[in-house]
């Protein structure tokens, strides 16, 4: 089973593409969407919508795994909403089935905490997948543990 996880923002959408086969965990890809802050936040979303088709193009996920967002009083929410309604829109234009999990489900399943830092997200990460480096940046980190969360509750 191939699993793309997912950490959506209007700046930078955080990837994470992993293998599952018979319990073990293989790292693909990951990485980040970043868009240009210079253009208007519809085309930000065009790009958004345009790299993630050709992620999953590329990859072919069987199911992609998505945070939830949580609301909270932030002058960049409404473009993180917008962003993420983005992403969910691509994934079901092109017929990925999508699960969600809010960021303290992530964090429980990953780490063993849903209070868990952001450190020890990525140490739990790099255990579960057997990487000698940390993912960066840190929305590729995220999103790997995402997916990660996804093949815990499957």
């Amino acid at each position: 089973m191939r699993v793309l996880g997912i950490d959506p923002g209007l700046a930078r959408v955080g990837y994470g593409v992993i293998d599952s086969i018979q319990h073990q965990q293989k790292m693909l890809d990951c990485g980040i969407i970043q868009t240009n802050k210079g253009v208007k936040e519809g085309d930000r979303m065009v790009e958004i919508c345009d790299d993630l088709t050709e992620l999953i193009r590329k990859w072919k996920p069987d199911i992609a795994s998505v945070e939830k967002f949580f609301f909270y009083r932030s002058s960049t929410t409404i473009s993180v909403v917008q962003a993420r309604g983005v992403v969910i829109m691509t994934l079901a234009r092109l017929k990925i089935p999508i699960v969600e999990f809010p960021p303290m489900q992530i964090k429980l399943a990953v780490a063993g905490s849903g209070k868990a830092n952001k450190s020890e997200v990525i140490e739990a990460v790099m255990q579960e997948l057997n990487l000698e480096k940390k993912p960066k940046p840190d929305d590729a980190a995220d999103a790997l543990a995402i997916a990660l969360t996804y093949l815990a509750y499957k």
